[in-house]
């Protein structure tokens, strides 16, 4: 049995609710207080990507439904967009979220979904059609990975699964179990290990985590099978060991071993985020958050936080005032839903 956290889709919730109350003020220079948790917005159906406005608003995918919801702090969420083409069946759907490091002038928002026949990934403007950025990434019930962000190098990364068939992963010819780096509008990014082709690292298994450091070092969450889950710093043209390596042992067969590994059951890990000096790791199976210190490229001894206090955890991310926004994924199949899940918790920093 794989232990990729995930399951098939359960039915629509209600309608998404808003958090009633004023939520406090965040010191970007501060560390998010995780004992201090508040309740941004409720009742989403499946949320996965998340991605920030400039003005501070968080736009929020539904992963089974294909909605975008623009999630605001004191106002109710509401739909802004809706994908075309979405197809959610297994962990497919509408999954990763982006908005443009220009949207303030470009406007462009950008989607990684499953369509009938593939996994896509496509840039739109709130209030037009979908532009098809790079399609072919094939699909399957699971392990489609799905996490997409724009990097400190104003470049596109976007994490792959290998949708079932683990030879593609270690296959450069293969998009499939990769981290994909791509210009604005979707070519192979200048700099790549092979000119011409999208790939920045192979050898993944199913990639649901991108962050980077002060530095622009780049880390990346990845499921393992039946073992151990991974954090990876990811360098160019170095492949990961998936089939050949699950966890560590690969460096004397020429592989990049992890950072850091946890067993599936105390992981399964989605969405990462860097702030300061923390790795923090949002665990789907484990529900729990992993906070992990960060110094130079290395990671310390990770704490668990949160353990089992709002179940199965999918995204986390940094908001422009230094709050951690993360999302619960306790109607995705797998979870124990309960009132008002699945849930945008906000922790500010202090």
């Amino acid at each position: 049995m794989s232990a990729c956290g995930e399951e098939n889709p359960a039915g629509p919730s209600s309608a998404p609710t808003a958090a009633t109350g004023t939520l406090a003020p965040s010191d970007p220079a501060g560390r998010p207080d995780l004992d201090a948790a508040e309740v941004v917005a409720g009742d989403i159906d499946v949320p996965w990507g998340l991605a920030f406005l400039p003005d501070g608003a968080a736009l929020v995918a539904e992963r089974d439904s294909g909605r975008i919801l623009r999630v605001a702090t004191g106002r109710a969420p509401e739909q802004v967009y809706q994908v075309p083409g979405v197809t959610a069946r297994g962990e497919g759907g509408l999954l990763g979220l982006a908005v443009a490091p220009d949207f303030a002038e470009s406007r462009y928002v950008y989607a990684y979904f499953t369509a009938e026949t593939d996994n896509r990934i496509v840039r739109f403007r709130l209030d037009g059609q979908p532009e098809v950025l790079l399609a072919g990434i094939a699909e399957a019930g699971n392990h489609n990975g799905g996490r997409i962000a724009f990097g400190p190098d104003g470049m596109l990364y976007a994490g792959t699964g290998d949708a079932g068939r683990s030879e593609r992963s270690p296959d450069p010819a293969s998009p499939n179990g990769k981290i994909l780096r791509l210009t604005p509008e979707g070519r192979p990014a200048p700099g790549n290990p092979t000119p011409g082709s999208p790939v920045y690292s192979l050898g993944h298994r199913n990639v649901q985590g991108l962050a980077w450091d002060r530095a622009g070092r780049l880390f990346a969450a990845e499921f393992g099978q039946n073992r151990v889950d991974e954090i990876n710093l990811i360098e160019p043209g170095r492949d990961y060991g998936w089939p050949e390596v699950e966890g560590t042992g690969g460096a004397d067969r020429g592989f990049t071993d992890p950072l850091l590994t946890w067993t599936t059951a105390e992981a399964s890990p989605s969405g990462i985020a860097i702030t300061g000096d923390t790795l923090y790791v949002a665990a789907l199976r484990g529900r729990r958050l992993w906070t992990v210190p960060l110094e130079d490229g290395r990671l310390g001894t990770p704490r668990a936080e949160m353990r089992d206090r709002y179940g199965r955890l999918r995204t986390v991310e940094v908001a422009p005032d230094g709050a951690l926004w993360l999302t619960t994924s306790n109607t995705d199949g797998r979870g124990d839903p309960e009132g008002g899940d699945d849930r945008v918790l906000r922790f500010p920093a202090r």
